[in-house]
């Protein structure tokens, strides 16, 4: 029987579109933002609800700033599966390796959104090596595009991973 309910975190460096992608999933999701140079920046959480087939997807947007390692790891408890977001119109950083080490050695589901892939210098082959062989969809957290489906490919495998074979 699938579980009813999944706990998701969103993780990724500064920038990376956590926030715009979460939004995108659920338009009338929270956020704890704080004003910053350029804009506002996430200094707690963003939390958002999917219904998914008969998952009920709750997605909990964490800081991507380093000083807000303690607030990664108090969301990152009791979570089914963890979704990176980076910013494909930049070379990887030394935060996205860290998050995917770490997220990794958990054993739990971890799929990467590579955001931002509708703008020219967007450059998704630059996280070949990071990646290896996780899961990858490419997306536009601002548009939307493609945010929807690759939430309901990750979220169909946890389900189908979670379910005992008859």
């Amino acid at each position: 029987m699938a579980r009813e309910k999944l706990k998701l975190c969103v993780f990724g460096s500064f920038n990376a579109g956590k926030t715009s992608l979460i939004t995108a999933l659920d338009p009338s999701s929270r956020h704890v933002e704080a004003d910053c140079d350029g804009g506002s920046t996430t200094v707690a959480l963003d939390f958002g609800r999917v219904q998914v087939g008969e998952q009920q997807v709750y997605l909990f947007g964490t800081p991507g700033q380093d000083r807000f390692e303690f607030a990664r790891k108090i969301l990152s408890r009791g979570m089914d599966g963890a979704i990176i977001v980076v910013d494909s119109t930049y070379a990887p950083d030394e935060m996205t390796r860290e998050l995917y080490s770490w997220l990794k050695g958990t054993g739990l589901p971890v799929v990467f959104m590579l955001n931002k892939c509708d703008l020219p210098e967007s450059r998704p082959s630059l996280y070949a090596d990071v990646i290896g062989d996780a899961s990858v969809h490419l997306v536009s957290a601002r548009t939307g595009e493609n945010v929807h489906e690759a939430l309901v490919s990750f979220v169909s495998g946890i389900v189908e991973d979670a379910d005992p074979v008859l």
